[in-house]
């Protein structure tokens, strides 16, 4: 079997179960189980990046923002908290796997690096921001979230919330130091959360931005920037379906390039669902990659082998 360099770009799921606090424990425990697949990877010689989200975990951020303000606490912006989560996230499952890896006799370090990932200051949703975070508020309370400098927006049924811009991905700063960590034969944990997201200055410096980048994006953006053979986005199904969950649901095993921007156009594919991970399967193959396996964790080694889960190609 060839050798392949595969960015995974791990689903909410491996961190925390549905149905579940999200304890630290809870997270650590869940984290441990979901190893098994990646262990699979690297054991059949594989060059491993891992990606991860940090919704819920950003979303706690928020909330001891909240709490702190009250006491005096000076709050943290969205950026530095994308840094928290990447240091935190990336040690329990950089643990993990190290612990992982140990038990089934693989000599192999693992490293978590803090991910810059450059967005347009001209990107159209930093005018227009849609993606919800943090905590529901009443309508009697949008006069104070205001006042912070907040955009409120009503989730319906549910309250009203902050939303913050969600930038496409232009360009991961640390690209170069993750492929040489590769290269020397780490397993590398990057772009956690999107990435902090910043804009790069006319002289190449840098400056963090209130933004959220889509988890699957940049980890597309990533694996084209390293090459990378594949990228296989985890998720909390086998297989894509269209149609999902219709009496006339159709599971697919393989969609061209052309297929799934159809079916996005004909909104089979929700933005708050599957919708950014078909957007990132398209990314990466437009930036030239090859392939694209979008399946769920405990389907992951499968799918590498060319056994399950729903394959995107040119």
């Amino acid at each position: 079997m060839s050798k392949k360099t595969i960015v995974v770009a791990l689903g909410g799921n491996a961190l925390i179960e549905e149905g579940t606090k999200g304890t630290i424990e809870e997270q650590f425990e869940n984290t441990r189980k979901s190893m098994a697949a990646i262990v699979g990877l690297i054991k059949e010689g594989h060059h491993v990046v891992l990606s991860h989200g940090n919704g819920p975990q950003a979303g706690v951020h928020l909330v001891r923002n909240e709490v702190g303000s009250s006491h005096g606490a000076a709050p943290s912006p969205l950026n530095v908290i994308v840094a928290d989560t990447q240091g935190s996230i990336g040690y329990m499952i950089q643990q993990s796997l190290m612990n992982a890896l140990i038990k089934a006799g693989v000599k192999k370090d693992v490293v978590t690096v803090v991910t810059q990932v450059v967005v347009d200051k001209d990107d159209p949703s930093m005018k227009n921001p849609t993606k919800y975070v943090g905590l529901y508020f009443k309508e009697a309370e949008l006069e104070a979230c205001r006042a912070k400098g907040w955009v409120m927006k009503e989730d319906p049924g549910r309250g009203y919330r902050r939303v913050v811009a969600s930038p496409i991905p232009v360009d991961v700063v640390e690209k170069e130091t993750i492929h040489e960590l590769l290269r020397s034969g780490k397993v590398v944990i990057a772009v956690g959360g999107g990435g902090v997201p910043v804009c790069r200055a006319a002289d190449g410096t840098l400056e963090g931005v209130d933004a959220v980048i889509d988890k699957d994006r940049a980890s597309a953006l990533l694996a084209s920037q390293i090459a990378a053979d594949e990228l296989l986005i985890l998720t909390g199904v086998d297989k894509v379906a269209i149609n999902f969950k219709k009496p006339d649901m159709k599971v697919l095993d393989s969609m061209t390039v052309a297929e799934a921007e159809k079916h996005l156009a004909d909104g089979q594919f929700p933005k708050g669902s599957m919708g950014p991970k078909i957007e990132a399967a398209v990314d990466f193959i437009k930036l030239g990659g090859k392939l694209v396996v979008i399946t769920s964790l405990e389907k992951a080694q499968e799918a590498v082998d060319g056994k399950a889960g729903t394959r995107v190609v040119r």
